[in-house]
């Protein structure tokens, strides 16, 4: 059954004339006949009579007036999410805050420029309860590091940032080894709990290295603005940011570094997909 034919029995019996309602549809009333006698035949029963010179519906018509009203709402409300799904809406994004102090104000912005009738929503978070988000439907698109299991097929992955770990130091520290610096210069840890900090604090226990801890922070800018600060060295995955530019910090490598790798995680089947994967397109440019 054609859900326009249903329209147009709603119209008959709002107007009560086959005429009027071909005239308001721009069809013939032979077209308008057709689509109720169409109904009619694919249900068994007649819909509507003639009652003089107009047409009333009948006790099984009201029946499927009342039943198609209800259907064609949902569909109408269908068809508007999909629509905004593929061309407008909001996109709802979990992002850790290396990403967010990174790249991502660039990828944003290149989403924006092509999506202007787009919102985005993003907040920050650490990487184990976004993806604890992601699959609950909370967000439709995380940034995050590569959960520590093989992913389901449920879910798509694309690596943004290999980030080795490396020794933030001051630059008149430069040109000392790292090892040393982290033996014999006050620490600033990178917080444990994190992916990064956890790599450092193993990368520090496998070289038998117990440094003189006076700080742990969760913010790798802030860091940096503590090393600056000549307030110690510390041990976390590289990464460049604008906000540290200006800084009076070197980057110093160190011996058979781990490093961290961070992308963007998605469910595949999303009512999001078209957004998700326009966005996907311009990160892609970014890496």
């Amino acid at each position: 059954m054609e859900t326009d034919f249903l329209k147009t029995l709603a119209l008959v019996a709002e107007v009560g004339s086959m005429a009027e309602a071909s005239r308001r549809l721009s069809i013939t009333p032979a077209a308008v006949a057709h689509q109720i006698r169409t109904i009619e035949q694919d249900l068994g029963m007649a819909l509507i009579v003639r009652a003089g010179r107009s047409v009333v519906l009948t006790g099984a018509g009201h029946l499927v007036l009342k039943q198609s009203q209800t259907l064609l709402a949902d569909l109408a409300r269908l068809r508007a999410s999909v629509q905004q799904s593929s061309a407008g809406g909001e996109l709802r994004m979990g992002v850790i805050n290396s990403a967010l102090h990174t790249f991502l104000p660039d990828m944003l912005g290149l989403y924006q420029a092509h999506h202007p009738e787009v919102r985005l929503h993003v907040h920050a978070g650490v990487s184990h309860q976004i993806f604890h988000q992601l699959q609950e439907d909370e967000i439709d698109i995380a940034i995050c590091l590569h959960p520590p299991f093989a992913l389901p097929k449920m879910f798509g992955w694309m690596p943004m940032r290999e980030e080795p770990l490396v020794v933030l130091a001051h630059k008149s520290l430069a040109d000392q080894p790292a090892l040393d610096l982290l033996r014999t210069q006050p620490f600033i840890r990178y917080d444990r709990h994190l992916g990064g900090g956890k790599q450092a604090a193993a990368y520090l226990r496998r070289h038998e290295i117990v440094p003189n801890e006076n700080f742990e922070l969760d913010s790798l800018v802030a860091i940096a603005l503590m090393v600056d600060r000549r307030l110690g060295v510390s041990l976390v995955p590289q990464f460049s940011s604008p906000l540290t530019a200006p800084l009076d910090i070197a980057v110093v490598p160190v011996p058979d570094a781990s490093s961290r790798v961070f992308g963007i995680l998605w469910k595949r089947a999303s009512a999001r997909s078209a957004l998700i994967q326009d966005l996907l397109a311009q990160a892609r440019g970014l890496r």
